[in-house]
């Protein structure tokens, strides 16, 4: 997902929405850090869709504890794994199995998200 597809699916989805960090600029020109990632990840699976309650984290490297993930995408390949803490097996998003609609893919049972400045 880059940043235009982050901006539009913030803009139109109906999801219940909690920021980590400053919004994502929707600015195209607006500096950004090149080390920072954005990670939007949600409690629910409808369809294709990803939905329900969902988390935006916007900053750097990072290992964020996301208990009851069922879907999310990233504006960079961020690690996904099945125990909190950034433990246990863990998989890239980049490899995702099951893709979703606006770049979201399914990842049920995921417990924790390590970014990365990399």
């Amino acid at each position: 997902m880059n940043q235009a597809q982050l901006s539009h699916w913030l803009t139109t989805t109906d999801a219940k929405l909690t920021f980590i960090g400053p919004p994502p600029n929707s600015n195209p020109l607006a500096p950004r850090s090149a080390e920072d990632t954005v990670v939007t990840y949600c409690s629910k699976r409808i369809g294709s869709c990803c939905g329900g309650e969902c988390t935006v984290y916007n900053g750097g490297a990072a290992c964020i504890d996301t208990p009851h993930t069922e879907c999310m995408a990233a504006t960079k390949d961020v690690g996904y794994c099945d125990r909190k803490g950034c433990n246990g097996n863990c998989n890239d998003l980049a490899a995702c199995g099951t893709k979703l609609r606006d770049g979201f893919c399914y990842t049920y049972g995921t417990k924790s998200i390590v970014t990365s400045i990399l």
